[in-house]
């Protein structure tokens, strides 16, 4: 499940664990391909958590996390970024990424 993100739930989310967090917009044509990607790779990842943040709706985690173009995934491990990727990824791509930075 790919939780909807905002800076309400953001730090409870980021803080303990390892997540991917989805900046996206509704608007976005590579968001909207991206989308059933990030869900197979939620499905195939069950130690990580995974989450989703409208930039339009929460601007000031976008700027917070210098989102300069979307889609962009960041992957925190116990509340610190520790790899990020703009555009489009195939769920097989992310989840070696997701391996590798996580050493899972």
């Amino acid at each position: 499940m790919i939780e909807e993100l905002n800076s309400d739930n953001f730090e409870n989310f980021v803080k303990e664990g390892s997540c991917v967090i989805d900046f996206y917009a509704d608007w976005c044509g590579p968001c909207k391909m991206l989308a059933p990607e990030i869900d197979k790779a939620s499905e195939e990842n069950n130690s990580v958590k995974f989450g989703k943040i409208n930039i339009d709706n929460n601007q000031e985690l976008s700027q917070r996390f210098q989102v300069m173009s979307i889609p962009t995934l960041i992957i925190f491990e116990n509340n610190k970024q520790i790899e990020r990727h703009s555009g489009f990824i195939s769920s097989e791509d992310l989840s070696e990424k997701i391996k590798d930075s996580l050493n899972k």
